[in-house]
């Protein structure tokens, strides 16, 4: 890894931004090429001095509260996002290669639940929110809109990074709200894959996630009704219910229950037949 990798990419970033773009006005007496240091700080909100610390290396472990808002101040890309993750985790050690502890699986009693509840949406979560299990019934729901793209699926990070989710869930915000409130829950009481999630979606979603994370004061909507829309099945309001599983794992089962006969249809008869393809083409 090149030395300070993190600090050349801010720095390159900040230079590759016209003034003007972030409204600020350019001039011949400018020395630097696009942002200053000065007028960086000020939209991502942290002190010059800090962001020279960062830029010439001696502060390498910036907060993801910190690296979300100069992503945000830096207008990156989503893949950017990830790469300024990554380029933090190597310059702590964190890129080096790991086994990590293998995850708890369901029981197979739990996994055999799943199939008997067919036609009916149904899954296993961990605190973080990575699907762990589930049935045909949820997989054609999830697979055409791409929650099940990443390997593990994870719910958080579908709705704060995934180009579809704000189509998939017409109430964006509020979904949004409670798996920011779910990861803060289970980071509280010392989930280190949930807290660790929370850094890392504090950077690929910046303020989207991070004032969500922050202003979670309560704990998430266990019980409820979620509208989804669908490229199959079109909008349909879906009645949810989380239950706890016996066992130390903090697994989850999470039933989504059509809340009429014009959506419970289609998906009872969708569950004999193969999944739609992924995407919205």
């Amino acid at each position: 890894m090149v030395d300070n990798a993190l600090g050349g990419f801010l720095r390159a970033r900040r230079e590759a931004i016209a003034p003007s773009a972030a409204g600020f006005p350019s001039g011949p007496r400018r020395r630097t090429p696009g942002l200053r240091r000065g007028e960086l700080a000020t939209l991502a909100g942290i002190s010059v001095e800090y962001l020279t610390r960062l830029e010439r290396g001696r502060d390498r472990h910036p907060s993801g509260q910190v690296l979300g808002a100069l992503a945000d101040a830096l207008g990156l890309s989503p893949e950017e996002r990830v790469h300024l993750h990554r380029l933090v985790k190597a310059s702590d050690g964190g890129g080096c290669a790991q086994s990590a502890p293998p995850r708890p699986e369901p029981r197979p009693t739990v996994r055999a639940l799943l199939d008997r509840m067919e036609p009916t949406p149904a899954l296993i979560v961990d605190a973080q929110g990575d699907v762990l299990a589930s049935n045909t019934g949820f997989r054609l729901l999830a697979g055409p809109v791409g929650l099940l793209d990443t390997d593990p699926p994870n719910l958080a990070r579908f709705v704060f990074t995934h180009p579809n989710a704000r189509v998939t869930f017409p109430d964006w915000d509020r979904v949004a709200d409670d798996r920011a409130a779910a990861l803060r829950a289970a980071g509280d009481l010392g989930d280190h894959a949930a807290a660790a999630l929370a850094e890392e979606l504090s950077v690929t979603a910046g303020t989207e996630f991070t004032r969500r994370f922050a202003a979670s004061a309560v704990l998430p909507a266990w019980t409820g009704v979620e509208r989804w829309r669908h490229p199959r099945y079109g909008t349909v309001d879906l009645a949810y219910e989380n239950l706890a599983l016996a066992g130390t794992e903090e697994h989850r089962l999470l039933v989504y229950l059509p809340t009429d006969t014009a959506t419970a249809d289609p998906l009872a008869g969708d569950s004999m037949v193969p999944a739609a393809g992924h995407g919205y083409a």
